[in-house]
Order: C-alpha cells, then structure tokens, then sequence
C-alpha cells in the first residue's frame, strides 16, 4: 500500500514539473564577461572561408538574464556567427537566420553560452592602408551595448584551378595509359602562358602569392619560373606535375637580411594559413617531376606535404634548399638523376626522409637528412635499386649509384640507414666524411655487407657512427648545429664553400652537414 501512494506521490511531482513555464529573466544589464574582448581571425585569401574560431560569454551574476540582441554592427557584415548552436533570424525576424542577428538570448546565473565565428570577405573590402577587415560583435543591455572586437587579415592572391565546362565537366591532365591501356586521369590543369585573366602562368613572381587547386601542369616544351620570393600554396590534394619534356625552374636566392631569412627563398606549402597549420604534414600533394623532365631548384622551402619531390624518371638538380614536414617520404626518387646536390635539408617524414627506388644516379654533398617521427618504422634515407609488387615480389630493377660527402644521417631510431639490393642490377654506394646513425646491434643488418663502409668507420672514410649532431631543435625544423656537435670540424674538402645560410666554410675541415657552425 505503501509503494502505491509513493507512486502516486511521484507521478503529482513530475506532472508539477513537466506544467513549468522557463525560467524568469530579467534583461541583461551589461555586466557579461568575455574570454576575448578583440577574437582574430588569422590571414586568409581573399573570397576563400576562415576556419572557424570561438569565443566564450559569461553571466557571472546570480541572476537568469535575457541578452535583447547579440548582432554584428555592419548590416551586411561579412562575418557569420552561431550562437549556442542557432543562426539567428532574418530580417524580418523569421526563419533561418544569416548569422548576424540573434534577439533575447537568455543566458543563465552562472553559465555562459558559445558564439562560432567565420569569415569570407574579399580585399576589396578591406582596409585599403592595412588590408584588415573588421567589425564587432554587440550585445545589447540596460545600459548600452558591450561589444567585441572581429579583426582579420586579407590577403589577394592569384588563384589557379580547374576549368569547368558548361557540361559540368572539369578539366583533367593526362597521365598516360596503365598496365590494361586505360587513360589514367587526375584533377587538374595546364598552366598557359596567355590565360585571360592571370596572364603568363609560366612566371611566378612575389607580387602575390599563388593558391592552387588540384594539379597544375608544365606541358613538353614549357618552362615554369618562380622567381625571388615567390610564394605558393597548395589546397588540399593538390600539387604541380612537371610533365615528360617541361621543365621547372626554382630560383629563389638568399636573403641579405639576417631577420627575414626566408625573404628571398621560394616558399611552397599549404594554403591553411592560420599558425596551427603552420607545421602540420601532408596539408597537399607532391611535387612530380615525371619522366624526361628536368628541374633546377634554387633557395626553396617545402613544407607539409604528403611527397615532397617525387622524381619519376626525371633530372633535378637541387641545392640550397628545405623540405619539412612530409607525411610520406620527402624525396622520394624512381630511377632519377640527382646529380651535385648541395646544402639540401630534409626533416621530419613518416616513412623517409630520402627514398630511392628501382636505382637511379645520386650525388649529395654537404646535406643534412634527419628524422625523428615518431614511430618505429620510419628511417632517415632508405637506398633500393628495385621495386616490389603487390605481392612483394622484386620489380623495376635498375642500377644504384649513391655517392654521400659530408652529410648527417640521423634520427631518433637504432638504425637511419637503409640499403636494399637485389643482385639483378648494380648497387654502389659511397659514404665520405659523413656523420651516420647506425647502432645495428641485434638488428636485421648486423651482419649485412651493404653496410661494411658504415659499420667499420674506415679512418680513409672519415665517417663517424652514432654521434650526436646536437642540432639546435630539430623537432621545430631548426638542423643548425651547436657547439657540442660531433660533426664540427669533421668534413672533408669536397668544394662547396658557403653552407645553406651563405656563411663561409673553411677550405679545410668544414662542419658536416648544411649548416657551418656559427658561434652565438
């Protein structure tokens, strides 16, 4: 008897409770706090959207209180907002909203609400003296209007993409045929010297920088120039092909302004701009250099894609340059020629920070590979002259010829050095003055030949195993090296007399590796 007249007693309750109108508020008097009183909006390009930011309103009083408006001062402001999860009404306060006008929010004693902020703005509704858009974000009260500051940097750019035809198609490039004769495609373009609204697409200059979706392509005959500061990014799944017969031309210098290093270099990476995509891997694709074309590159720095340069077949010759943040391989070589590769930097990649496959004709002097991803299957610079199936069966065997003067190999694993041979095809490999690790105790290559000229550390050689090269932060792209540094002094005289920072090496006994050591 006892449980029935409890039941009954609950069922009174909750009835009481579901017949509760909301809450009282009173309206807000003003009194909100904000986790930002200014939200910036990091740099974007011009009509492409922002990430989207947050910020955070606090009612700290012990009062339920109604917000009469949170609205965006322009009227036809170019930002958007989502209040606690609503997009507002329109203008004449009905259906979905444009995310600029929210009446009577009510916000709790204590509690606090979410505003998302996103932008899509063109320069030409900037600033025109600092290129800056604005505006605010006003909540209404009692005693006027509290607001919060919206400040983003536009930045114009010339933007290169594929054409859509009138058939909803869009433009592809031609890769050639696969193993069964079929066209293998790929979103992308070609670049032309005479396209009616950018002009000459062969010549990058660094008046603006260049945004690229999908594949840009250099056709047969065609040389791509990207001059002194030149700066280019890459959308996601995108990337340049360097077709059979183009040629790329990477000339980028070194910049005389010990405060702007990078003024002068070419500069590939993504085109996420705000800080936390600032080293954040395979953001795009690669750069292909396919079959029977040919690249110089001078001063470059390319940074987070997924193959930095895939060299399939090609030429390249490449010096003064840095390729950070690879989600795959940094260079990754088919059968190429690198031919007097000097000061070259690679750094950080998920697989190798250097890979050759099905041989090719290597020459590397004065170059710094260094890995410290952090999984154990990664290696630093990886040397195969074949390739395998998808059965693991050996394929492409081509002969190999690796020649390394003054160079670090490193890492954070036992082992950094990976040479794989199948006797169908030549494989020689030479190492010179070049700082190396390689602790191969208990591992699969302990007792493999291949590794003879590292394991033994022939004094003629002068190479050194398994010392540190104490770069200042190699975790942060920084492969300068410190005082304590077992490469100083260390290199042979191999003909390369300024390191990749222009400092001057000494005829005899330089340091190994890119950077000369400079005192602080």
């Amino acid at each position: 008897m006892h449980k029935i007249y409890y039941v009954l007693f609950i069922g009174f309750v909750l009835s009481l409770t579901s017949c509760r109108k909301d809450f009282d508020t009173v309206p807000s008097s003003g009194n909100l706090a904000f986790s930002k009183q200014t939200v910036y909006l990091d740099t974007v390009f011009t009509d492409i959207g922002s990430s989207t930011y947050m910020l955070k309103v606090y009612n700290r009083s012990n009062k339920d209180i109604t917000i009469p408006s949170i609205h965006l001062a322009k009227a036809d402001s170019k930002y958007r907002l989502m209040v606690d999860g609503m997009t507002g009404v329109d203008a004449d306060n009905s259906g979905q909203g444009d995310g600029r006008f929210f009446p009577n929010v009510e916000l709790l004693a204590k509690d606090s609400l979410f505003i998302f902020i996103e932008t899509t703005v063109n320069i030409a509704e900037a600033n025109p003296t600092d290129f800056l858009y604005t505006d605010e974000i006003l909540f209404d009260s009692t005693n006027g209007p509290q607001k919060v500051n919206l400040v983003t940097l536009i930045q114009d750019a010339v933007f290169l993409y594929p054409e859509k035809f009138s058939d909803g198609t869009k433009e592809s490039l031609l890769l050639g045929l696969d193993e069964q004769g079929n066209e293998v495609w790929v979103n992308g373009f070609e670049l032309n010297e005479s396209d009616p609204i950018n002009g000459n697409e062969f010549i990058f200059t660094n008046q603006k920088p260049y945004v690229i979706y999908g594949y840009a392509g250099i056709p047969n005959g065609k040389t791509l120039t990207m001059q002194p500061g030149a700066r280019v990014h890459f959308h996601a799944e995108s990337g340049l092909i360097v077709q059979p017969g183009g040629n790329l031309n990477i000339s980028g210098s070194n910049s005389p302004d010990p405060d702007h290093p990078l003024q002068n270099e070419v500069i590939l990476e993504g085109d996420r701009l705000e800080p936390r995509f600032s080293d954040t891997p395979g953001q795009w694709g690669t750069i292909w250099m396919r079959g029977g074309s040919t690249s110089t590159v001078e001063h470059l720095t390319l940074k987070n894609a997924t193959v930095g340069l895939l060299v399939d077949n090609a030429t390249l010759n490449i010096n003064n340059s840095q390729i950070y943040n690879s989600s795959n391989v940094g260079i990754l070589a088919t059968n190429a020629t690198i031919a007097n590769s000097t000061n070259l930097v690679v750094n950080l990649a998920g697989q190798a920070c250097l890979a050759t496959i099905s041989g090719g004709t290597y020459d590397f002097t004065h170059c710094t590979f260094n890995n410290n991803w952090g999984t154990p299957s990664q290696v630093c610079v990886n040397l195969s002259n074949h390739n395998t199936d998808s059965s693991g069966n050996n394929i492409d065997q081509a002969n190999l010829s690796a020649s390394f003067k003054n160079c670090i190999i490193y890492g954070s694993n036992n082992v950094e050095l990976f040479l794989d041979k199948d006797s169908a095809a030549a494989f020689n490999t030479d190492f010179k003055n070049c700082l190396v690790k390689f602790n191969d105790t208990g591992t699969g290559v302990a007792d493999d030949p291949l590794y003879e000229q590292i394991r033994n550390s022939i004094p003629a050689d002068g190479n050194i195993k398994n010392q540190p090269p104490a770069f200042k932060n190699a975790n942060n792209n920084n492969l300068r090296i410190t005082e304590s540094s077992a490469a100083r002094g260390a290199g042979g005289s191999f003909g390369v007399p300024l390191d990749i920072a222009g400092v001057t090496r000494p005829a005899s006994n330089p340091d190994i590796g890119a950077y000369q050591y400079v005192p602080q």
